[in-house]
């Protein structure tokens, strides 16, 4: 099998409307900013900008507001595509479009009326602040953040350590636990608003260059228009967006483990001699990433079909998959690259540190195992 026949071939990878287009915003745009992105913590907002004009963001978002419809597959192909130049842009499509599926699957068509259409076309930028929700709700860790009901919505007190694709004028969702309940609220949070505050301060061996900022909610209140997901509903809500955000991140991983193989070829016949002794060679990594991009795109077919497809541990699974296999495919590139791979500017290096971001970003491979463990012990494991 040819080194990079996987991320070439036409029968797993197809070619969607405007993808060309983005091809070359992602050639022309973003890959002479990415040492910079990377080294200097730039955060690519034209990039994303100009992404969202394109329709880059606008899969997960119905024609009606303002997207085109295209599915949760189309929004993995962009990353996949990003993610072989850039991890770190790669990781705001999908805070970005994660937001936007959170909007798109809610209930309330007053904020999706309100936000969605600015959002997918990226005129607004938006990110996501589920980590503690999700690791809460599996008991990893406390709720960082709390809700009081008052009249005409809450009021939310707490911080969050990091939320990405953030800056002022964005917009992100979170979701915490209702005081005296326990059960979740989920809502929009404007940057800009009263009680609400951006911090600087945490900085990063990967992923600098993303808008990664602490927030800080003091009697902050979010409007009953925000909200995404009352108590009543927000265990409904939260099973119908997880297995569409977890499977999202496949995009990162995809792309990364093909760039991977790349590096891998790029010197094969040149240390062919002395690379055939490593472990892992491009031709076997080619089918693992194979098999793994067959099972994301497939899951993502059957979600964009039905919002609540009973598939969460086949996405958990093929998640695992994909942060295990990004960390193997990027300690390959920077054994089979060698010396000039530890260089400062070196792509191997840098997939090397982006690779374990794949691996500890939420779910981080251990709460994926946990989440897996989980169901197994209560029968479900298909």
């Amino acid at each position: 099998m040819n080194a990079t026949s996987s991320i070439n071939n036409d029968s797993l990878h197809h070619q969607l409307p405007a993808m060309t287009d983005i091809k070359h915003l992602i050639a022309d745009r973003l890959k002479p900013r990415v040492t910079a992105i990377d080294l200097e913590g730039e955060y690519p907002q034209d990039f994303l900008h100009s992404l969202g004009a394109l329709g880059g963001f606008a899969g997960v978002v119905s024609p009606a507001y303002g997207g085109n419809g295209l599915g949760l597959a189309h929004s993995i192909e962009v990353m996949e595509e990003t993610a072989k130049v850039c991890l770190s842009s790669a990781f705001l499509i999908w805070c970005q479009t994660a937001c936007l599926r959170y909007l798109q699957l809610s209930e309330n068509d007053k904020v999706k009326n309100e936000l969605l259409a600015h959002l997918a076309c990226g005129r607004l930028l938006g990110g996501t602040g589920l980590s503690n929700t999700l690791k809460a709700n599996a008991d990893i860790e406390r709720s960082l953040l709390k809700a009081h009901r008052v009249a005409g919505g809450y009021v939310i007190n707490g911080n969050l350590p990091w939320v990405s694709n953030l800056g002022k004028g964005h917009y992100f969702v979170t979701g915490c636990p209702l005081e005296n309940d326990g059960r979740l609220v989920f809502f929009v949070v404007d940057c800009n608003q009263q009680g609400f505050r951006l911090v600087e301060g945490t900085h990063f061996t990967a992923l600098e260059g993303t808008g990664t900022l602490a927030c800080q909610f003091r009697d902050c209140r979010i409007s009953d228009d925000r909200v995404l997901a009352h108590a009543e509903d927000s265990a409904a809500y939260l099973a119908k967006i997880k297995p569409g955000m977890i499977l999202g991140q496949m995009g990162m991983g995809l792309g990364l483990i093909g760039s991977c193989i790349d590096l891998i070829a790029a010197v094969g016949s040149a240390q062919s001699s002395i690379n055939q002794y490593l472990d892992d060679q491009a031709d076997d990594l080619s089918v693992l990433l194979e098999s793994a991009h067959r099972e994301t795109y497939r899951l993502a077919a059957l979600l964009d079909s039905d919002p609540n497809a009973q598939i969460l541990p086949d996405v958990l699974k093929v998640r695992l998959a994909g942060g295990e296999l990004s960390l193997r495919a990027a300690q390959a590139a920077m054994l089979h690259q060698g010396a000039k791979g530890y260089l400062t500017h070196s792509a191997a290096q840098r997939k090397l540190r982006e690779a374990y971001f794949i691996a500890i970003v939420t779910p981080a491979i251990k709460h994926l195992r946990s989440e897996l463990a989980c169901l197994a012990q209560r029968g479900i494991s298909h």
